[in-house]
């Protein structure tokens, strides 16, 4: 599917005219302003900045969207009051706090409880979202339980299931390298969060962007799901890195490993824009080195 790499800041784009199409689906996930070190942005900025910033964000993507629309704003836990006030403020309508629960250990903080999950805030424009499947998964029963179950479950606003690209040995092919064999970008999301929105709040066709692209995740999601993507980034370096990433299908970043996760899902190939002939084609896409050495 149609896909755009936008090199620039994304308030240019978004207050500017440079997407002409109607939003389905926005994920937003920018820099924490946690002092980490960025090439083009300032990670340092005053709290009263930073939150004018994000209103701004969300506002010009309201206003870029359909009724119906959806946005996934993820932030850290300690922010979760500034996000909802922010989202409230530019015009959506909070539908879920999605808790995305990591599966490896606990970050541990002195003097109160140990950070062990990111939030999603789940938002519409709109009080009803235009576009949401309810998907079904099946994983492993609890203790306890006596019966299998015939038909999974729905997915909930607790996501326990997917794991993050952590450093080291979790991180596992899926994270991006340099020939160095580094870490491109340690925050890299993982494809399936996103491929879990995606399906959730679009349609096939629908018009997908990502403000903040980093090593662009969403727009390798997105395209494999037969959904048209933006992906605004304003270094130059993960731009050049996304238009590798996906002129070059890795055999990490194939989506098709997971369409077993979510085979309860009533209407999946419908949905997820599969059928018998395209999925042997698509699982035998040839991973191609992201790097020349």
């Amino acid at each position: 599917m149609p896909y755009k790499i936008i090199n620039d800041d994304c308030l240019n784009v978004l207050e500017g005219q440079s997407i002409k199409e109607k939003i389905n689906l926005t994920f937003l996930d920018p820099p924490f302003n946690q002092q980490k070190e960025y090439a083009y942005h300032d990670d340092n900025m005053s709290e009263k900045d930073y939150w004018l910033m994000m209103m701004r964000v969300c506002e010009s993507v309201f206003r870029l969207t359909e009724k119906g629309g959806s946005i996934y704003f993820m932030q850290r836990e300690k922010n979760a009051e500034f996000v909802l006030k922010c989202l409230r403020d530019s015009g959506w309508t909070l539908q879920n706090l999605i808790i995305w629960k990591k599966k490896t250990s606990a970050v541990p903080v002195a003097g109160k409880y140990g950070k062990h999950y990111q939030m999603i805030a789940y938002s519409t424009k709109g009080e009803k979202a235009g576009t949401f499947h309810r998907l079904r998964i099946n994983p492993p029963l609890p203790p306890n339980y006596r019966f299998q179950r015939e038909n999974g479950v729905f997915v909930t606003d607790v996501w326990d299931d997917i794991r993050e690209l952590t450093s080291g040995y979790f991180a596992g092919d899926e994270a991006v390298r340099t020939e160095k064999g580094e870490r491109f970008h340690k925050q890299q999301s993982p494809l399936a969060l996103l491929l879990r929105i995606i399906l959730t709040s679009t349609k096939l066709g629908d018009w997908v962007p990502d403000p903040f692209a980093g090593t662009g995740t969403t727009l390798c999601a997105a395209s494999q799901l037969q959904r048209n993507s933006v992906g605004i980034e304003i270094d130059p370096a993960n731009a050049d890195l996304i238009k590798k990433r996906l002129a070059n299908i890795r055999e990490a970043d194939l989506i098709q490993k997971y369409y077993k996760d979510y085979l309860c899902t009533e209407n999946l190939p419908e949905i997820w824009g599969e059928n018998l002939e395209t999925a042997p084609r698509v699982r035998s896409l040839q991973a191609l080195p992201l790097f020349e050495n």
